[in-house]
């Protein structure tokens, strides 16, 4: 395998890491601040740190050693949905302790779910007709605004299990984390705009190819 696939490769074996970390401790019954919270928090941080940062070494490694292909194009899209969908799985199904509500409404979820797939079919029907679809600027953009929601999160969730919420609370008893988990969710609003956006340029730049895949 190319080592630029390889880093590909990499974001693929992470994305079920990480959902395994991020539950371990609610599996184990642990306090949202017990030690395997606050353990799986510093392992989380920097698991997808690393994982988003193959992103940009496999594409820099395969334009400096002339190792961009088809199946390149492929399978770095396909590796960062992999990779997202799995991050927000967990952010769907997991609630912040401090308002009860989950950390990415289902709604948005759901959306980019039917996008993603959408998006994969016309690139499954694309290959099929021997165009191989690269990432357009619109996606990216909308890659780096997921990136964003993740990490606001994470942020959420390290305040939580490091123990900074309760500290803070006990000199600001009013503080709530509800503006917080708001302004997470107008990340994710975004990019579900964008999703869809991005969508709609993939269609018309490539809508041909499902038309002649139908006749």
């Amino acid at each position: 395998m190319k080592t630029s696939n390889m880093f590909t490769l990499c974001r693929v074996i992470c994305a079920p890491i990480f959902f395994l970390i991020y539950f371990i401790p609610q599996w184990l019954g642990s306090e949202p601040t017990g030690l395997l919270s606050r353990i799986s928090i510093g392992i989380l941080i920097p698991l997808l740190i690393f994982a988003e940062l193959t992103d940009y070494w496999d594409g820099s490694y395969a334009r400096k050693n002339g190792e961009v292909s088809d199946f390149g194009k492929i399978f770095d899209p396909f590796a960062d949905i992999f990779l997202h969908l799995s991050v927000f799985t967990s952010f769907v199904f997991s609630d912040c302790p401090e308002t009860g509500r989950p950390y990415m409404p289902v709604l948005f979820y759901v959306l980019i779910f039917y996008r993603e797939f959408a998006q994969n079919f016309l690139r499954m029907v694309a290959a099929k007709q021997g165009t191989a679809i690269a990432a357009r600027k619109g996606g990216k953009v909308k890659t780096v605004f997921y990136v964003i929601s993740c990490f606001v999160v994470l942020a959420q969730e390290l305040f939580i299990r490091s123990g900074l919420l309760a500290l803070v609370k006990s000199y600001y008893p009013g503080f709530s984390m509800s503006v917080v988990n708001f302004v997470g969710y107008g990340f994710f609003a975004v990019c579900v705009v964008l999703a869809y956006i991005s969508f709609i340029d993939y269609i018309k730049n490539f809508g041909s190819v499902l038309k002649e895949a139908v006749k």
